[in-house]
């Protein structure tokens, strides 16, 4: 198909759907969609995410009341145009996972909300119907700014025009505007907290960061030495801010948590170091606020903000207990302390867990003389090499140099429900014989392979495991050589029991073990958050979880209502941090406005 062709298509189609959009014809709108058409909406018809299937869903989405309105009238969109500044946002031919030859014409497109007063954007993916009409597959709209109150592009000392304080004035000042008078707390200064609390900034909203660790990047420096960021250096770029050219593909925690504390001094982040919540914070539905009660350093601080953001990372340790653990006379720990591996050369190893953490551990006691190490594995995993992964999962539509917030934009566009169906009707087997090889080798040494995150989900692969179980499960081939070599043995089962001297597993093997580490995850993250705030708190979240998909396919409290009006969370990958805190900023800043 000839490009102007699929120009013709697509703004055709835009002008018909805009005209069913302006006049409130949610029929008309509807009729633009396949019969098993997808519509994904984040923030322009409510605010929430959602995502509808089938023309009967979307159709009762945009057809409810508002304000004496059905959605679609009440959201008014309007001026839709092509949104072809970056030539892969063109109109461009497209082919789905898992299908053959060329499905259909994609592009970008903006348009206007008329209630309340912002700016959108959108993708749409059309195919041809069975009587040859060009119809929405897929159709993403999602809000970019509120008029009048748009995302700075400029830092706040370089909006001066009479700068009468210099930089370092200017910024005491703000800070301290900030501490008086907090419109916003984040707890936790990891990458997530850092992301949201810069976003806040640029969008005008007061925000204090407060992290229970001395330095900003602790929660990064303090991991095993070993440990490098597990996905590329673009994916996992910092909002504002990417990584310098001469850092690796693969980013040390050590360097990235070095990049975290300069990110929170250039981007002018107000954070209270070695700070914590003291005792469970106390929300006033009358004067709108909560107390929170923090512990800043040697001394105890009130504070009252309006909006509370957990940052809170991924959760605590989760270390499962077994008979005998404090019989047995070795070292015992929790992957998330591993710390020195050359204090064990020599010495007989066993790693509980057969996922990333696990083997980058097993990898280092190799590299540091144990006399053996053996990998438990207690149930299979999902295993990509790195180079699969960029070219498949990391792989970007985009040329070299493309900000990495159109990759974001982009990958949103794809309801991930519909992804994930798409996998599993056959898009899955292309990326399983690019790693036949490595696959066949794990096979050998008897380590287990699976491609379904949960019962019932089909064989999805690694982005199913990302969201639907936090990449849980998971091991990049970066980490896999040792095994394959042979210099990490594999051992199948569930312990039944610790002895002084090893475990001993259920069907009646034992290993015997200098030092065992549980490389067992950790636990939901809501498990802390009920730490943090206390059952009254928690007991209103609807559902009672943080990330895994909810029945639409979308996250789980991240970013959305979490249903206390004044309580937020912000959480996942780099890649979710850096795109969904535009989201958190702008509900934020629509109930500061009285537009929410």
């Amino acid at each position: 198909m000839a490009s102007e062709d699929r120009y013709a298509i697509s703004v055709d189609w835009l002008k018909s759907l805009e005209v069913a959009s302006s006049t409130g014809d949610s029929m008309s709108f509807v009729s633009h969609f396949l019969s098993d058409g997808w519509f994904r909406d984040l923030l322009c018809f409510s605010w929430d995410f959602r995502t509808l299937s089938g023309l009967e869903k979307i159709h009762g989405f945009l057809s409810e009341v508002v304000d004496g309105k059905t959605r679609l009238e009440h959201s008014g969109l309007r001026d839709f145009k092509l949104d072809d500044r970056i030539a892969a946002n063109a109109p461009s031919p497209f082919k789905l996972p898992g299908t053959q030859g060329i499905q259909g014409v994609q592009g970008a497109f903006t348009f206007t909300i008329t209630k309340p007063a912002a700016l959108g954007r959108g993708f749409f993916r059309l195919t041809q119907d069975t009587d040859g009409k060009w119809k929405a597959l897929t159709l993403f709209t999602n809000m970019q700014d509120l008029v009048g109150h748009e995302e700075s592009s400029e830092d706040q000392y370089g909006l001066h025009e009479d700068r009468n304080m210099t930089w370092e004035e200017d910024v005491d000042a703000r800070f301290r505007a900030i501490e008086a008078d907090p419109t916003v707390l984040i707890v936790g200064g990891g990458q997530a907290g850092l992301m949201s609390a810069a976003r806040l900034g640029r969008l005008g909203i007061r925000t204090l960061v407060i992290e229970k660790n001395a330095r900003v990047g602790d929660s990064w420096r303090h991991r095993y030495p070993s440990l490098t960021l597990h996905s590329p250096a673009y994916q996992t770029s910092m909002l504002y801010s990417p990584y310098p050219r001469t850092f690796p593909n693969y980013i040390p925690k050590g360097q990235l948590a070095n990049f975290l504390d300069s990110y929170a001094v250039h981007q002018e982040l107000c954070i209270w170091l070695s700070s914590s919540i003291a005792s469970p914070p106390v929300y006033n539905s009358s004067s709108a606020r909560w107390t929170v009660e923090v512990q800043h350093g040697d001394r105890k601080v009130f504070i009252n903000p309006k909006y509370l953001v957990l940052a809170i990372g991924s959760g605590s340790p989760y270390i499962p207990t077994w008979n005998g653990m404090d019989e047995f006379q070795g070292a015992l720990y929790h992957s998330d302390f591993h710390k020195d591996a050359e204090q064990f050369r020599g010495k007989r190893i066993v790693v509980v867990g057969a996922a990333n953490a696990s083997a980058d551990i097993c990898q280092d006691f190799v590299a540091h003389g144990a006399t053996e190490v053996t990998m438990v594995q207690r149930s299979a995993t999902c295993v990509m090499s790195s180079t699969t992964a960029e070219k498949t999962y990391y792989k970007s539509p985009f040329p070299d140099g493309t900000p990495v917030e159109e990759l974001d934009f982009r990958n949103n566009s794809m309801p991930k429900a519909l992804f994930l169906q798409l996998k599993n009707s056959g898009g899955i087997q292309d990326t399983k014989m690019l790693d036949k090889e490595l696959h066949d080798g794990l096979r050998k040494i008897g380590f287990n392979l699976t491609w379904e995150p949960s019962p019932g989900s089909g064989e999805v692969g690694l982005e199913g495991f990302v969201f639907i179980r936090q990449s849980s499960g998971t091991m990049l081939g970066i980490s896999c050589s040792k095994l394959i070599e042979g210099r990490v043995k594999i051992k199948q089962g569930d312990i039944s029991y610790f002895e002084k001297d090893g475990v001993t597993f259920e069907d009646g093997s034992k290993l015997s073990a200098d030092v065992i580490v549980l490389a067992t995850g950790n636990e939901p993250i809501m498990n802390a958050a009920k730490a943090l705030l206390g059952n009254d708190i928690t007991d209103q979240l609807l559902p009672p979880v943080v990330l895994g998909l909810d029945s639409e396919g979308e996250f789980n409290q991240t970013y959305r209502p979490s249903g206390h009006p004044a309580l937020w969370f912000a959480s996942g990958p780099f890649g979710i941090s850096r795109f969904s805190s535009k989201h958190l900023g702008l509900q934020i800043l629509a109930r500061e406005l009285g537009i929410a």
